[in-house]
């Protein structure tokens, strides 16, 4: 469902959160921070709001909301207790038709991924295949902690925006 801009604006604080608290994987106080920001300009103002709460919290909320993310192919998805965007992004990029030997290479780079870094293997999956995100996984496995960590936190910012362009009327 989505919703017009004005509409947006208007929303009481509890139906704001209701509609927008999941934007953040299982982080709604960045909905909240975002809505102090209100009224929004445009949709990309919206974005930019959502993506200011996240840059402007502490280190520690940022490594919480990285690490709240699942796992791309992993023991979420298989049991099917992913949030509905993650599922619906995850399939979108054909993560839920994965052949054995891909899923088998999924769960050891997820594994070695989070062994080095504490984290999860962060990418925007939305219009990536399973070769452009393995590739990614790969080039990535290797890199700097601190990098990983900017990383993974601006991929946490572009899911942001393509759940909010999805939901707000541009």
């Amino acid at each position: 469902m989505t919703m017009t801009l004005d509409d947006v604006n208007q929303l009481p604080a509890a139906a704001f959160l209701q509609a927008f608290g999941a934007i953040a994987e299982h982080s709604p106080w960045v909905a909240e921070a975002a809505m102090a920001a209100r009224p929004f300009a445009s949709r990309l103002a919206t974005v930019e709001a959502f993506q200011q709460a996240v840059a402007q919290a502490s280190r520690e909320h940022q490594r919480a909301l990285i690490e709240v993310h699942p796992d791309l192919a992993g023991k979420a998805a298989l049991a099917g207790e992913l949030e509905p965007d993650s599922r619906s992004e995850q399939a979108g990029a054909g993560l839920d038709t994965l052949t054995a030997q891909e899923m088998a290479e999924f769960q050891d780079l997820n594994g070695r991924y989070r062994a080095r870094f504490g984290f999860p293997f962060i990418l925007a999956v939305k219009g990536a295949g399973k070769a452009r995100i393995l590739d990614a996984f790969r080039q990535r496995i290797d890199g700097a902690s601190e990098e990983e960590f900017f990383t993974a936190l601006s991929q946490v910012m572009r899911i942001i925006r393509f759940r909010l362009e999805e939901r707000i009327d541009g």
